[in-house]
């Protein structure tokens, strides 16, 4: 055990060093602050009183106090290589030693001090979220062994043991929740606030907070190998990197350094003044190459973990603030990552629902990927399950079993099975929708089939436009997948390109082609997207569900399961690039100003100083505005519109049987048009669900989202063009009741309404299905 703990402690105990040495900075920082500003103000009062040789010896002591500390961060920045943007500080501060200008020298001095105070002021407070994140690491868990309940270090927790966690305690490792439900507290990792409830069997992530009861849960796997840990990890790695702002600084000090000296060397050439040098100096003291970069890069950092992006260090966000190029996986970044039910084809006399519920009740005993994704919809559709027996599974083939004295078969048809005509179009619609296929057979007849697929995510198309906004000029989608999915998914998204089939040496020759041409971002979360991710100028992993092998390989990590957090990181990286740059040269422009006075005798030194130190105060105010929330980021919710969003999307699922009913009318008309009564019987029974279910879901969403949403969106015209789907919805509607009043009228569907009718309904399905996805994608998405 010891060999286990002891990498584990020494990792503790480094960045607990890492905050005590912080803390000794900012204690020698928060003196010498005290000390300049305490021989400022007593020089002041002596010369007031009139003791002019006292006052000098007050303001002579306060710039020697600033040369000591001063001239040791200059060799420490010349140990890493690099001049330091404290050098012109020091000759400053030296020059008005040697011309006997003390009043200047303390106030250079306080200036330094003050600016480095507030640097360290500044950087606690942006990068107090990632501080937290680290303090928030659970360090013991208490494990159930029969009766009893002990706490024990995390490390000894193993896969399988069954740990308690309070209320108002930190999931130690990642589980599956063992008691009926359990409400968690995820902002940690997702940044929301509002709690979440998960059921018996769902994973929970290492890191949540209980915000409910007590409750059991089995670990899934040992703490270093869960999902905070790893988070951890990379937070640690982060605040051990140095911020890309360094190098913005010394870029722009490799010319701004030599620029200060020449003009204060030429200034004393042409005057023969020294006071002139020494003055061009002391406003050329380069804090705002010091601060501003820094800061604003350091606040981006913070904003980006507060909204569950995990950025490694300052200069992958540096990088992703200049991307024009983005390439893409398919599977599990621009998809789910999880097959899900979106269509159920049932034989003739048979109902959808009722080859749902037989699919279930076979598939509730397998793990398999694909059944999970059956019983789920079932479920969602409020459908129960019946008590199968006999139930077994052949690998490859799917299960089967008894279910109401009737042998059921959920899976591929058994060879020699005979297939009928109706599943000759569910073949043709899996093959155009690249869906998988669970067909069900009662007594070895097919009776109905489930057709899978892994559905975009909702919140991909408003990612990709507002990453285009961002300055990402040129989208690649990079999949192992087959052509024929993958570009379907494109043509939704409107991508730039498209290349199926990959391996993983081919996605990294990919990645390489592109780097060519721009600065690249790459975003993955399988095992065999890691070496792309680790080839792009910045790899992006979807850590919340991907694999440990890309999150390692990555320099962003997004720890929940949405991939518009990147165009939320993206947007955050533009805006503190851009601080950053603006702060650091507006803050050089107002020193070279200051520096052509000061060469021509109007600025003395000791106003010099004041002038640098309002300065200094207002570039490090600047950067300070990458902490706050920019306009690119996501719309902010009200609690009552994030709610309703959750309440219309669930019903949105609970509706998809009524969009099947409205398309199997259609098909009804279609297939038999003799059979007149089964046609009219269709039609009613769509009559029915519309009047019931779908036309009351659109009244609601009409009179009560859409007005919640206005105020996030700008106003009723961001929803004008969903309203106007609702009117041709109704207006379709009525056209179906028009319909059956005539048929009711003649006792039967009359030959000349049957082109009609069908046209209204496939137009209804048609309609339908464009409104609910244009919906999901634009308000639904919205909420997390």
């Amino acid at each position: 055990m010891h060999a286990v703990d002891r990498p584990d402690r020494l990792a503790r105990e480094k960045p607990a060093r890492r905050r005590t040495a912080a803390a000794a900075a900012f204690s020698l920082e928060t003196a010498l602050l005290a000390v300049t500003a305490s021989a400022l103000s007593a020089g002041g009062i002596l010369w007031l009183l009139g003791d002019l040789a006292a006052a000098d010896l007050c303001w002579a002591l306060g710039t020697i106090a600033a040369v000591c500390p001063a001239v040791g961060w200059v060799l420490a920045a010349l140990r890493h290589g690099h001049a330091g943007v404290d050098l012109i500080a020091v000759l400053a501060l030296g020059g008005t030693l040697a011309i006997g200008q003390y009043l200047a020298g303390a106030l250079i001095g306080l200036m330094l001090a003050t600016g480095r105070t507030l640097e360290a002021a500044a950087q606690r407070r942006a990068s107090h979220d990632l501080r937290a994140l680290l303090e928030h690491a659970p360090r013991t868990a208490r494990r159930r062994t029969g009766t009893e309940i002990r706490s024990v270090p995390l490390a000894d927790v193993d896969v399988a043991d069954v740990l308690v966690v309070g209320a108002g305690e930190v999931v130690p490792v990642d589980g599956r929740v063992l008691d009926a439900a359990a409400v968690l507290d995820e902002s940690v990792l997702t940044g929301e606030s509002t709690p979440v409830e998960r059921v018996r069997g769902q994973i929970v992530r290492s890191g949540v907070v209980n915000a409910g009861g007590a409750f059991d849960l089995r670990a899934t796997a040992t703490e270093q190998d869960s999902t905070y840990a790893e988070i951890v990890r990379l937070a640690r790695q982060a605040g051990a990197e140095s911020a890309p702002v360094v190098r913005l600084a010394d870029r722009y000090a490799a010319w701004f350094l030599p620029l200060s000296v020449a003009v204060a060397a030429l200034a004393w050439l042409l005057s023969t003044s020294a006071v002139r040098a020494v003055a061009v100096l002391v406003v050329a003291t380069p804090c705002p190459l010091l601060l501003a970069a820094p800061v604003a890069v350091v606040s981006g950092l913070s904003r980006a973990s507060r909204l569950g992006v995990v950025v490694r260090d300052g200069a992958a966000l540096e990088r992703l603030g200049r991307a024009r190029t983005l390439l893409l996986d398919k599977t599990g970044t621009l998809t789910g990552g999880r097959p899900r039910v979106f269509d159920v084809t049932a034989a003739p006399d048979v109902k959808p629902a009722e080859v749902l519920r037989l699919a279930a009740s076979i598939d509730q005993y397998s793990p398999h990927v694909l059944a999970r994704a059956i019983v789920e919809a079932a479920h969602e559709r409020g459908l129960e399950p019946s008590v199968a027996t006999h139930v077994s599974e052949e690998a490859g083939r799917g299960a089967h079993g008894v279910v109401a004295g009737h042998r059921t078969a959920v899976g591929r048809l058994a060879p020699g099975t005979p297939v009928p005509e109706w599943a000759r179009a569910v073949e043709n619609k899996a093959l155009l929708d690249g869906a998988a296929v669970a067909w069900v057979t009662t007594d070895g007849i097919p009776v109905g089939a489930v057709l899978l697929r892994d559905p975009l995510r909702h919140d991909a198309p408003r990612t990709l436009r507002r990453l285009r906004t961002a300055g990402v000029g040129r989208i690649v989608m990079l999949t192992g997948d087959r052509p024929e999915p993958a570009r379907e998914i494109a043509a939704v998204l409107g991508l730039d390109d498209v290349r199926a089939e990959l391996t993983p040496a081919d996605k990294v020759a990919a990645v390489r082609a592109e780097r060519a041409h721009a600065v690249t971002v790459m975003v993955g979360d399988g095992v065999n997207d890691a070496p792309a991710l680790a080839a792009a100028d910045v790899g992006v992993a979807m850590g919340a569900r991907g694999s440990t092998a890309s999150s390692e390989a990555a320099d962003v990590i997004l720890t929940t399961d949405r991939v518009d957090r990147l165009a939320d990181a993206t947007a955050i990286a533009v805006r503190a690039r851009r601080i950053a740059v603006q702060s650091a040269l507006g803050g050089m422009l107002m020193s070279m100003a200051a520096m052509g006075a000061a060469a021509m005798g109007l600025l003395p030194p000791a106003v010099g100083a004041l002038l640098q130190e309002g300065i200094d105060v207002a570039v490090i105010l600047n950067a300070l505005r990458a902490l706050r929330v920019g306009h690119a980021t996501r719309p902010a919710l009200e609690p009552a519109a994030e709610a309703m969003i959750h309440r219309f999307s669930a019903e949105h699922e609970d509706l998809q049987d009524v969009l099947q009913a409205v398309r199997g009318a259609a098909a009804c008309l279609s297939s038999d048009p003799g059979d007149s009564a089964k046609a009219l019987e269709s039609v009613r029974t769509v009559h029915r669900l519309l009047t019931e279910r779908l036309l009351p879901h659109e009244y609601a969403e009409e009179h009560q989202l859409y007005p919640a949403l206005e105020p996030t969106l700008g106003g009723p015209e961001a929803t004008a063009t969903m309203s106007r789907a609702h009117a041709e919805i109704e207006r379709l509607a009525r056209r179906v009741a028009t319909h059956l009043s005539l048929a009711d009228a003649q006792g039967a569907l009359a030959p000349e309404q049957l082109e009609d009718l069908r046209a209204c309904l496939y137009g209804l399905h048609t309609v339908l299905r464009l409104h609910f996805t244009q919906e999901e994608e634009n308000y639904f998405s919205l909420a997390p």
